[in-house]
């Protein structure tokens, strides 16, 4: 008979027992059913942080084997990178050895040394990043060094002062005894050549050396006001001096004396190195107060001789415009900055009235009828005297001018005979009309007679008075 047992399916098994019917049934308990592990999963999420974190550092950092001026700063940012160069070099010894043989040590921070350190570390990483293989272990990057020169003057000069000559400034100056500016020539000083205690800076720096050693030397301090801007500055104010005063026109209507005017002048150095001119206005001022008594003046009449022309042959009084002096308020100061810039030309403000010009047309008249001449001025006679004209050849007619003056000359000629002669010493002669002239006789006195070869002569001190009272280029008037 089958056996029905109630067992259920609750026992059932992997392995078969056989009852005839083809029923499997398990008669042992069930293990539980085995979970899918996901492990992968799990190493996973802490893994990728790990690699992002590796990715970003290496994005910040420099590559390994970087330095700048031998300081290591590979694996290091740009920050940290820029604050180990300048700790190195702040913190670098340098020995200063001067010439008495004293040593003093410093380090670079002591003498101001510096670089561009955050420019150097931000150039370091850009050219070699970490995340850059290729771009690891370069070589070291040079680093310019500089130090503070006036850190460095301040330090050294403490320690060693004989090295510290003050240069000395040219000087312009007035000297009474010439009344002329000199020149005091510059001086030149002594300081530390810095740039030799820069320049082993930073080759020790560079090389990474421990420390750095300078042999202290000097260099010349050229003074700031030099020899040759002193000379230019005394130039031009010697030259001003010849030519100060007060001006009317072109006319330097009133001269100052070259002591007075340098008393009104201050010359001194300035920081820059140049000369400064300065003029004291109130010191001016009382020579403008004097002005008037020396410009102020009536006018005065001149007078000139002329000829038909109307041509001046001379002048026998100048004349000059009367002029009276102007609103002198503000003449001393503006004077004063005309000083200060090296102008010593100052010219007055006048107003003028002209003179007159009286005209004295003068003419000689000869009368060869009557032997006479007539010394006229204006058309009216002021003068007359007998003379003698020519006779072996006449004195010729007509309208001409005085050309030369002669005080004395040996006069040749021929005779109707055919014969020469030669009358020395013959004095104050003034031609006219080629050889035919007006001269002195001293060899006849027969006045009012024809007598000579052509020219008009007359009594020597007559012929003196005609020859002073006649211009050249004075018109001749000669008839019957």
């Amino acid at each position: 008979m089958a056996d029905t047992g109630e067992q259920g399916d609750a026992g059932k098994t992997g392995a078969d027992h056989s009852t005839g019917t083809g029923a499997t049934y398990a008669w042992a308990p069930a293990e539980p059913a085995h979970r899918k592990r996901h492990l992968g999963a799990w190493i996973g999420v802490p893994t990728g942080i790990v690699a992002a974190a590796v990715v970003a550092i290496s994005l910040v950092l420099i590559a390994p084997g970087a330095s700048v001026a031998s300081v290591p700063v590979g694996g290091m940012t740009a920050g940290a990178a820029a604050d180990a160069i300048t700790a190195r070099l702040a913190s670098t010894p340098v020995t200063l050895s001067g010439p008495d043989g004293r040593t003093v040590t410093m380090t670079g921070a002591d003498l101001g040394a510096s670089v561009d350190a955050a420019t150097l570390a931000q150039d370091t990483y850009a050219d070699h990043p970490l995340w850059n293989v290729a771009a690891w272990f370069p070589s070291s990057r040079k680093a310019d060094v500089k130090v503070d020169h006036a850190t460095v003057a301040s330090k050294l000069h403490t320690v060693f002062p004989s090295l510290y000559v003050a240069p000395v400034d040219a000087t312009v100056s007035f000297d009474g005894a010439t009344g002329s500016y000199t020149v005091t020539p510059a001086v030149d000083g002594t300081s530390v050549n810095v740039d030799a205690v820069q320049t082993a800076i930073q080759n020790a720096f560079a090389a990474g050396s421990a420390s750095a050693a300078v042999t202290v030397s000097t260099t010349p301090v050229a003074a700031a006001t030099t020899t040759a801007h002193a000379q230019e500055v005394a130039g031009k104010l010697n030259k001003m001096l010849d030519t100060v005063g007060f001006y009317v026109g072109d006319e330097r209507t009133v001269p100052v004396d070259r002591a007075t005017a340098a008393s009104w002048i201050t010359v001194a150095d300035k920081p820059d190195g140049t000369i400064g001119v300065r003029a004291d206005a109130s010191k001016i001022q009382r020579v403008v107060d004097t002005l008037a008594a020396s410009v102020n003046r009536a006018p005065a009449d001149g007078s000139v001789i002329t000829n038909s022309s109307g041509t001046v042959l001379r002048t026998i009084a100048a004349g000059h415009s009367g002029r009276t002096l102007g609103e002198t308020t503000g003449v001393a100061e503006a004077f004063a900055k005309q000083l200060a810039n090296l102008d010593g030309v100052y010219k007055l403000t006048v107003s003028e009235v002209p003179a007159k010009m009286a005209t004295a047309q003068r003419l000689l008249e000869v009368n060869l009828t009557t032997q006479t001449l007539y010394l006229k001025e204006n058309g009216q006679v002021v003068d007359s005297w007998l003379i003698s004209s020519g006779r072996t050849y006449p004195t010729k007619t007509g309208h001409f001018r005085i050309n030369s003056h002669i005080t004395s000359m040996t006069m040749r000629g021929n005779n109707p005979d055919g014969t020469t002669y030669a009358q020395p010493d013959v004095p104050w002669v003034m031609y006219f009309n080629g050889d035919q002239g007006f001269h002195g006789v001293y060899w006849h006195h027969n006045w009012g007679h024809t007598m000579s070869h052509g020219c008009v002569g007359m009594p020597i001190p007559r012929a003196k008075q005609l020859y002073d009272w006649t211009p050249t280029g004075t018109d001749v008037w000669v008839h019957n």
